[in-house]
């Protein structure tokens, strides 16, 4: 009979020890789900906003001479969206996968011989580009306009199709700060 009723404990004991433990981890995922729960209702759960860029953010040099223009959101998002397609096998995040020291960064295009830092300049490029030093053509090694049988993804670029790269090149390091051109220690 003493051999019942400690196996009748025993069943009792291994029950409430289950039940527990159901109980303990019933109250943990209430403890984790609860503030989660809490933050969406709290402002989390509305719909997401993009953050809208600066005027000051979207405006850069059209011309060598200084005049600046200033670009909207949508022709950003579309000069990134052909940059990305047309130039992003080499130059993604502003750099030069083929030469490291020569980047889009807005200090290198200023560097250059002739500025390719505003809008013209960088068009100009992408038509008939030359040696960072302007003395020599690299239209054969570089996509362009002028290479376009060899470059075969610069066939369809109109003028504004390069106006709207020009455009994403001078203002993605407002936005993206030094990452844009930074190199392989931001990526």
């Amino acid at each position: 009979m003493a051999s019942s009723f400690s196996s009748a404990a025993f069943s009792r004991a291994t029950f409430s020890r289950a039940t527990f433990r159901r109980g303990v981890r019933a109250l943990a995922r209430t403890l984790l789900a609860a503030p989660l729960a809490l933050l969406l209702c709290l402002g989390f759960g509305g719909p997401a906003l993009a953050a809208a860029w600066s005027t000051e953010q979207l405006t850069v040099p059209a011309t060598p001479d200084g005049t600046l223009v200033t670009f909207s959101e949508q022709e950003i998002k579309s000069g990134r969206k052909v940059f990305n397609s047309s130039c992003g096998e080499c130059h993604a995040g502003g750099i030069t996968k083929t030469n490291q020291n020569v980047g889009l960064d807005p200090e290198t295009l200023a560097l250059a011989t002739p500025p390719r830092d505003n809008v013209e300049a960088l068009v100009d490029y992408m038509k008939d580009p030359t040696s960072y030093d302007g003395e020599y053509s690299i239209a054969d090694v570089h996509p362009s306009l002028r290479s376009s049988d060899i470059f075969v993804k610069m066939r369809d670029l109109d003028d504004d199709d390069l106006r709207l790269m020009a455009g994403y090149i001078l203002v993605a390091p407002k936005v993206q700060g030094v990452q844009w051109g930074g190199g392989k220690i931001y990526f």
